[in-house]
């Protein structure tokens, strides 16, 4: 789902149709090989993020409660593939009126919670967040399509931790049942169950709203607007205590990233995998880093340089909600927007952070159509085209704990944003 707060705030990288994610298919005609995109959405420009904390002398608060929270691949909407979703609780503000959503993307490229409005039961209300004189809609444009739907506010509640009152996007909302004509041409509207492959998407990326500075300064389009009660919309800029949030920044400890830990499945695919998202990085005897390498992302876009096969590409990302990697290399055969080669390929690569660290890895490629073929769901060498850049998706994480630390926050290695693996 890539997608990057502040300067570049939900920015798109999505990869030449094929997936970046936010639940779309990228526009794939084939069900059964259609990208879990994952949420990049449109660039924002203007607004630095925040300044990072000094490395030294950082201290990471301590948590006692559980902070563990299950996770799964299998079976998804329309057989798409290397989904991983989740359950929330999500409660009216300050009440025990709430209700457990399943089926949520996890997506570590984007931020911010965005659930179906038709997920939610009807005894569930939530206050919307108020702008001008009206309502906050959100327009979020990402690799497969957009959303719309009003900003709603919501306790959100995982494992043992709440996040209170936080500003969610509720999608397709019957509130604002029109969608501003700048949004609808941003691609395919993700709306329903089948358009976006989930209830909603859980973003716990690198930034703790998913616009930041550019929309506080500034009405950009595509982004927030401000709705009369006819339901007619006008871009406006939105404060950030009002932009959708990534629920784990508003924890009240183990609030500074996440870890993503699934287990190593065989080159031919599992039905089902089972893992945990951890929250908090060094807060718990669980979290801490150990002997993981820690790749510093860009500040304003998150992003980090991935060299392979003599190619250099700056915009690079590790993001959870994209269903494959995603690259350009003209040797490999392609079938549709995958590659599908003869037989599995093995390639290495570096991740290089701003910090000049350089983190070897290696990964594979394996024949998408056999893949597809197959009954499993999660595969950890699924791979297709992209126009420019390099996104390791869901298949980089099986095998591995994978961090994202949460821009500006402390942890035991300084503050974020960066990813560590």
């Amino acid at each position: 789902m890539k997608t990057f707060s502040h300067v570049s705030a939900l920015l798109l990288v999505c990869i030449a149709l094929a997936g970046c994610g936010g639940g779309g298919d990228g526009g794939s005609p084939s069900a059964s090989a259609a990208p879990a995109s994952s949420p990049g959405a449109a660039s924002a420009p203007g607004g630095a993020a925040p300044s990072p904390a000094s490395d030294a002398g950082t201290s990471v608060p301590q948590s006692n409660v559980p902070n563990v929270h299950p996770i799964m691949v299998t079976t998804a909407p329309l057989l798409t593939r290397n989904m991983l979703t989740t359950s929330v609780t999500v409660c009216q503000p300050g009440t025990g009126n709430c209700a457990i959503i399943d089926n949520i993307q996890v997506d570590t490229g984007s931020h911010g919670l965005r659930i179906l409005a038709s997920a939610l039961p009807a005894t569930l209300s939530l206050p919307v967040v108020p702008s001008g004189n009206g309502i906050a809609g959100e327009c979020a444009v990402f690799g497969g399509g957009y959303t719309w739907g009003a900003v709603r506010s919501a306790d959100v509640r995982m494992a043992g931790q709440l996040a209170e009152s936080i500003p969610l996007q509720l999608i397709a909302d019957p509130a604002l049942p029109t969608v501003p004509t700048d949004c609808t041409g941003s691609g395919r509207a993700m709306m329903t169950v089948d358009g976006l492959r989930s209830n909603g998407i859980l973003g716990v990326g690198l930034f703790a709203t998913d616009c930041g500075g550019g929309c506080v300064s500034s009405a950009l389009p595509r982004w927030y607007y401000s709705c009369d009660a006819s339901g007619a919309c006008l871009a406006s800029a939105q404060a950030l205590v009002r932009q959708v949030t990534n629920p784990v920044s508003r924890f009240a400890l183990d609030n500074n990233g996440v870890v993503i830990d699934l287990p190593a499945i065989p080159d031919a695919g599992a039905p089902t995998v089972s893992g945990s998202m951890i929250f908090g990085i060094g807060t718990q005897a669980n979290n801490t880093l150990g002997s993981a390498s820690v790749v510093k992302a860009n500040a304003q876009t998150g992003y980090v340089v991935t060299t392979s096969g003599g190619q250099s590409y700056s915009q690079s990302y590790i993001d959870s909600g994209s269903n494959g990697l995603f690259f350009r290399n003209t040797q490999l055969p392609q079938c549709g927007y995958w590659y599908c080669p003869s037989s599995t390929q093995t390639a290495s690569a570096s991740i290089i952070g701003t910090n000049g660290a350089a983190t070897p890895t290696s990964f594979s490629i394996g024949n998408s159509s056999a893949l597809f073929a197959s009954s499993n769901n999660a595969f950890n060498n699924l791979a297709g085209i992209a126009s420019s850049g390099f996104g390791w998706g869901l298949p980089f994480f099986f095998g591995r704990r994978v961090y994202t630390a949460i821009a500006s926050r402390a942890t035991s290695a300084g503050p974020g944003p960066y990813y560590a693996f």
